[in-house]
């Protein structure tokens, strides 16, 4: 049986404010193995985006563990983490967040240079994504030329182009209509499995939710079974 590449330990989040200590993570455990795609779902404020950065170290959680393809990551400073994130983690938002001024395929070699892959590898990668996701003839197309769903589309790849083990998105369709939602997320879900990756998926969607492999809801700060008659 293959070991999880993504493992979180009894995660704990608390945020202090002038009026009130808020509670939003108590000690969350969750095991992602490779391949699989887990829905996150939960009203907003209920704790899946304080979830999502812990899980990505863009946080660290006031208590409990992340573990990153067998490492675990409370003891390590910024700079491993850092590159723990680069190597093993891709991040997918709600709004794409894709660099104006470069087109599709230089949006996916970026953070492939920057992990060090030579020019020509970043660009055959690219490709191949892009291929992947039924965009070869949008390659050279900016962002501004490209429609919702390409944008989110051209998103997946480049959080793909590194070869992460762990997929963390966040709405990552929420910004589209329900019609093109569905087919991105069909990519999406799609082109993960392919790359043999997990992927952690917070989302309001309940149709969405009900396409992926297991999913979870928070009561009271833990996670628990969802179940849409709940929902």
């Amino acid at each position: 049986m293959s070991d999880p590449v993504l493992d979180l330990r009894e995660i704990v989040r608390t945020y202090v404010t002038e009026a009130d200590t808020l509670e939003v993570l108590r000690g969350v455990s969750l095991t992602l193995m490779p391949g699989e795609i887990v829905g996150l779902v939960g009203p907003s404020g209920s704790g899946k985006s304080s979830l999502l950065h812990a899980a990505g170290l863009l946080e660290r959680p006031d208590g409990g563990e992340v573990v990153v393809c067998g490492a675990a990551t409370s003891g390590l400073s910024d700079r491993q983490r850092t590159a723990i994130r680069r190597r093993d983690i891709g991040f997918v938002y709600q709004f794409h967040h894709l660099l104006p001024e470069f087109d599709a395929r230089e949006n996916i070699v970026l953070p492939q240079l920057i992990g060090g892959v030579p020019r020509k590898a970043a660009i055959a990668r690219a490709d191949a994504l892009l291929e992947r996701l039924g965009l070869s003839d949008r390659a050279t197309h900016q962002p501004s030329q490209l429609s919702g769903g390409e944008q989110q589309r051209v998103a997946i790849a480049r959080a793909l182009a590194n070869a992460p083990h762990v997929l963390l998105a966040d709405e990552p369709t929420g910004n589209l209509d329900p019609t093109t939602s569905a087919t991105v997320f069909e990519a999406f879900r799609e082109t993960v499995r392919d790359a043999g990756a997990a992927a952690l998926v917070a989302t309001h969607n309940h149709d969405l939710a009900a396409r992926m492999d297991r999913v979870v809801t928070f009561q009271d700060g833990h996670l628990a079974p969802y179940s849409p008659e709940t929902a």
